[in-house]
């Protein structure tokens, strides 16, 4: 979305072809007006479900990945095909790895220049995910990661120019086997929409925000309450920890009925929910990429407490951007700081402002992806 934002603003004709999910579903009429002026919005009704079933079909019978198969939709195919004979593009820009696929119909009907943008190092988070667990599960995930693995080298290359959103990315798909022109563009933010604003602030107080059903997320929160809270608990029998985020299954919320956590599900607006509290927590073991949720974090003053795993992507410092704690004890002594020592508290949100509005500028970025762009539009 920023980067829509960005090249919409910077003068560019955008078309936006998207899947519609079961799982995300949506209504055409339902985008703002505001967004709906930013580019030609097309939908297409692909159901991607998850179905036990299909899952074990498919590790029996085949040697693709379960997760691009979902996403492997002929309906989406035909529409892509009929917007490529009605328009004419400089750039197709393909987001993610689970659209690379369509590249073949691309080629057919286009001369466009075609952008990958890997939001990740796929394979990467199924290969951690299975590393934190046991059993059958762990046998299928290392079984999924693998065949990630050989799909996403099986597609290197495939593309014109490869766009990573962090150079950790570009140097790991180099290795792989990518060849062809890169440009690391880190995702953007929208400084006139993300501003520090500590009017309402609850300090001390402890605050996560993310996607409640993404198995990073679940992994990172159980492991906080369960080696964590109690002991933050005891030593503050005040500080109160706020969980917000979408779709959290039953499982999750009866972890999160423990004194003094808050459970709030899915806030109606997030910059406001975060500027209200002060310590942001992301204990992540697992995933890959950037953490969008600590780009806004810092942009809007938060002061941040992480694993090395949930800054990966982002060229901090530890003790001055934020914190960084791998095991319990750093996590708790992190925050045992933070929420005893309201000035470096502040200081620490201050430098995170400072380090976001530098480092990502929304449109400076996309103006240097359009930049390196023109290089290589035939």
């Amino acid at each position: 979305m920023n980067l829509i934002k960005g090249f919409s603003h910077l003068g560019h004709e955008l078309t936006v072809l998207s899947m519609n999910t079961r799982k995300h579903q949506i209504a055409l009429k339902e985008i703002p007006d505001e967004i709906k002026e930013l580019a030609d919005f097309r939908l297409v009704d692909v159901p991607a479900r998850i179905n036990a079933v299909d899952a074990l079909f498919n590790l029996l019978f085949s040697t693709k990945p379960y997760n691009a198969v979902r996403f492997i939709d002929r309906s989406f195919s035909e529409e892509l095909a009929r917007i490529l004979d009605e328009k004419e593009f400089d750039v197709i820009q393909l987001e993610g790895l689970y659209v690379c696929p369509y590249i073949p119909v691309i080629r057919e009907r286009s001369k466009a220049l075609i952008a990958y943008r890997s939001h990740n190092i796929e394979f990467e988070i199924w290969q951690r995910t299975a590393s934190l667990s046991k059993g059958l599960l762990k046998y299928y995930l290392k079984n999924l990661s693998r065949r990630i693995r050989r799909f996403e080298i099986g597609l290197l290359n495939s593309y014109d120019v490869l766009v990573p959103i962090t150079s950790r990315d570009e140097g790991i798909l180099n290795e792989l086997g990518n060849v062809k022109p890169s440009h690391v563009s880190q995702t953007g933010i929208d400084s006139t929409a993300l501003i520090p604003n500590a009017r309402h602030l609850e300090y001390p107080s402890i605050f996560h925000i993310g996607s409640l059903e993404w198995a990073p997320n679940q992994e990172g929160l159980v492991w906080f309450i369960e080696n964590c809270w109690t002991s933050l608990h005891k030593k503050y029998p005040e500080l109160k920890f706020y969980v917000a985020g979408r779709n959290a299954p039953e499982w999750l919320k009866q972890k999160f009925e423990q004194p003094n956590i808050v459970f709030i599900g899915e806030v109606e607006d997030a910059y406001e929910f975060m500027n209200s509290k002060a310590v942001m927590i992301v204990p992540l073991f697992s995933g890959s990429g950037m953490r969008i949720k600590i780009i806004e974090g810092m942009a809007l003053g938060k002061t941040i407490v992480s694993t090395p795993i949930g800054a990966e992507g982002i060229d901090v410092t530890d003790g001055k951007h934020l914190k960084i704690g791998q095991t319990s004890t750093e996590f708790v002594e992190a925050i045992s700081e933070l929420s005893g020592d309201r000035e470096k508290f502040m200081e620490i949100g201050r430098n995170a402002v400072s380090f976001i509005h530098e480092n990502f500028d929304n449109l400076a970025a996309a103006g240097k992806l359009i930049d390196f762009y023109k290089q290589y539009i035939r």
